[in-house]
């Protein structure tokens, strides 16, 4: 198992070193599994202390190229990146890639993550509706174009539930965290499609009529990239407690919400610990809270 994220240089970086450095200490026996933080053009644009700390993790710095003209897209980076993993996975023959979002943390050993035979996709579904749609509302226009253009089977959608709003929704697959078998090439496949589509002036309405369809077409495009690949029989729902949304805690469902942040397996945190408040929204046991004041900037 190979653990991945994208490291973005400059006042964000600690996120990764805290992600990483969360990997080696709460991951159990999966703590020592490879670290790769993908790093837009060059390893040089980090901090000599980023890179020394990553180093000491005994992280891999793995550079990618990043077109100027897709920069600026949202969240298109990460699309960029998580293919860039994906392939050096592939060429060396690793089993399964974990993609994680930056503002991650493992809070304890992430077992779960393992695919089972047969698997070869571990997922959440979005926690939101959002721009998704309810399993028995019809397609609708945005989304018969993206099923159109990612090749999706008419008989392979099937509901699923958002893991704040509880709605049952068509499948709508978050971004944020991703198990996947790298000969699959997914992720390839779904850097590809977001590519040859994000500007496509078909698309151009949806995001003159919300500004919500722009920021979550990479996650659109990943859903149709699934869909069109796999059958529901080769995906994996990963429990509702990897990466759970600590940002979203005061909305989670009552029933399913953890009483401390020890509790979760990993965990999504967005711009929460960047709140001067952030220790007040979920109690946090030892020793984990204390690991947490020493690293969290502020």
């Amino acid at each position: 198992m190979i653990f991945a994220f994208m490291i973005y240089p400059g006042k964000l970086a600690w996120q990764t070193c805290l992600l990483a450095e969360s990997i080696r200490t709460f991951a159990g026996n999966i703590a020592n599994e490879p670290i790769w933080v993908l790093v837009p053009q060059s390893v040089e644009s980090l901090l000599a202390e980023t890179r020394a700390n990553l180093e000491a993790q005994q992280v891999r710095l793995i550079p990618f190229a990043l077109d100027e003209a897709v920069v600026n897209f949202p969240f298109a980076a990460k699309v960029v990146a998580a293919a860039a993993a994906e392939s050096v996975a592939m060429a060396e023959s690793n089993d399964q890639l974990v993609w994680m979002d930056t503002d991650s943390l493992v809070v304890q050993e992430p077992a779960d993550l393992r695919l089972t035979t047969m698997k070869q996709v571990g997922y959440r579904p979005v926690d939101h509706t959002l721009i998704g749609l309810l399993w028995d509302a019809p397609l609708d226009a945005f989304w018969e174009l993206v099923y159109e253009r990612c090749g999706v089977l008419a008989k392979r959608p099937f509901p699923m539930t958002g893991s704040v709003d509880r709605k049952r929704i068509r499948p709508y697959f978050n971004a944020g965290m991703l198990v996947t078998r790298p000969g699959s090439q997914l992720l390839q496949n779904w850097c590809n499609q977001f590519l040859q589509n994000h500007q496509d002036p078909a698309f151009t309405p949806f995001y003159e009529q919300h500004v919500l369809y722009r920021i979550f077409m990479h996650q659109a495009i990943l859903t149709g990239t699934i869909l069109a690949q796999f059958e529901q029989s080769e995906l994996q729902l990963l429990p509702h407690l990897v990466n759970y949304p600590l940002h979203m805690h005061a909305t989670y469902p009552r029933s399913r919400r953890p009483a401390l942040l020890n509790d979760v397996i990993t965990t999504r945190y967005d711009e929460l610990l960047q709140a001067p408040n952030w220790r007040e929204l979920i109690d946090i046991a030892e020793p984990l809270q204390s690991w947490l004041v020493a690293r969290v900037p502020g």
